[in-house]
């Protein structure tokens, strides 16, 4: 059976990615698509607006055949070890291929671009470290490294899916992986875009804009199976996850820990975690407190992932302990269809890595962090949805959906 990896956080699933999806296995002739997922909390250091186990339901509606979750200590980092963490994960599933949409949309003109960055790697690490002492964040400064010193790249650095896909490419190099890496172009809307202009494509920070405005709908954009999950989710527990709901926690982690404490989380650095606690003190929303945080230096991504590590309680030496390790040491399952489940089959003598289902005493060390993530998660839900939520991680998983009949046999 032959396989095609796609990074995901579907947050939430719409139309661009069923197209994704679609496309990834037409234009590698896959039989099944694996998904790593991004856990409950995100990339831009973000929670995401519903629970990994709901959004893993999502992709296999969509057509996804196995849902594997990446784990917060990758999920809520930048471009190059959220990179490394996912192809890490596909490359031990025995995965043949990955495909990433990109701005770009050609494959060649990634493979020339790192090609040449090679052969200027002194030169743009020398510019990225002058850039950076200039008080330029790290992803400017890197996009900017690239394009002063590599002059005949076609491709565009400054744009996030294409960064993303270098970073991609590079970790399959790096694992001497055997998957072939390939692309497709982003259609009808941009990653950023926060309107919807198309008929019936939108980028997922449109669509997250639209489910805060109770007039406006999501219906186009997305497909039913999203919208009526959603609609449930809200209906059931009158909340959509978003930072706003956090705050009053953030704000007592702030406000009860001493500036040494806070100096020991994840991505503290330069000072930055007392100018979040000065600020926390003076504002009255999420928005507010961004505002009052932002610098040139740190960008509001860079910000926002701090704030995830002190929601989180997640330590600078607990973050290096897991990642001084080269790759992830283990799949966590989090669904799969009867395809799926074949190609596990398959596969499981020479996958060398344990797969887990659910927390339990013998893998509690390796997944505690991520325990800890959905406990943080949870804690703006009523009691009892906190202990189902919490409770999930021990029994819910794997989900199992039966693609022929279109329903769910588990989960």
């Amino acid at each position: 059976m032959r396989s095609v990896g796609v990074v995901v956080e579907y947050n939430p699933l719409h139309n661009g990615h069923v197209f994704h999806l679609t496309q990834s296995k037409e234009k590698t002739k896959a039989d099944v698509v694996i998904a790593v997922m991004s856990g409950q909390f995100l990339q831009r250091g973000e929670p995401a607006v519903v629970p990994k186990h709901i959004r893993a339901k999502l992709a296999l509606q969509a057509g996804a055949d196995l849902v594997i979750e990446l784990p917060y200590s990758y999920s809520t980092q930048h471009a190059t070890l959220f990179a490394k963490g996912a192809i890490s994960i596909l490359d031990s599933l025995n995965c043949d291929a990955v495909c990433f949409g990109s701005e770009e949309g050609k494959i060649e003109t990634f493979f020339e671009l790192i090609k040449n960055k090679k052969q200027h790697t002194s030169s743009i690490n020398a510019s990225i470290r002058s850039f950076l002492s200039e008080g330029m964040s790290y992803p400017s400064a890197y996009s900017i490294a690239l394009q002063r010193n590599i002059e005949t790249s076609n491709l565009d650095v400054s744009l996030p899916n294409n960064i993303l896909g270098i970073h991609y490419l590079e970790a399959i190099e790096h694992f001497n992986s055997k998957m072939e890496g390939t692309t497709i172009k982003r259609i009808a809307a941009n990653y950023h875009d926060e309107e919807a202009t198309h008929q019936s494509i939108a980028s997922a920070t449109a669509i997250r804009k639209l489910l805060k405005e109770e007039n406006n709908s999501i219906s186009d954009f997305v497909p039913s199976f999203t919208k009526t999950t959603i609609e449930e989710y809200i209906n059931e527990f009158e909340i959509l996850h978003s930072w706003n709901e956090y705050l009053p926690f953030l704000k007592y982690k702030l406000t009860t820990s001493n500036f040494h404490e806070l100096e020991k989380i994840y991505e503290a650095v330069e000072g930055l975690e007392r100018r979040i606690f000065y600020s926390i003190l003076k504002c009255s929303n999420f928005e507010d407190l961004m505002t009052l945080i932002k610098t040139k230096r740190y960008t509001w991504t860079r910000i926002q992932r701090l704030l995830t590590h002190i929601l989180t309680n997640t330590t600078k030496n607990e973050m290096l302990s897991i990642l001084e390790k080269d790759r992830v040491p283990y799949i966590r399952l989090l669904g799969m269809s009867k395809k799926g489940k074949a190609y596990l089959n398959i596969n499981k003598k020479s996958i060398d890595i344990p797969i887990y289902t659910t927390i339990n005493q013998d893998n509690i060390n390796h997944l505690r962090t991520d325990l800890k993530a959905t406990h943080a998660y949870a804690s703006v839900l009523p009691l009892k949805s906190q202990q189902q939520l919490i409770n999930s991680e021990y029994a819910l998983y794997p989900i199992i959906f039966n693609e022929d009949e279109n329903e769910f046999i588990r989960g």
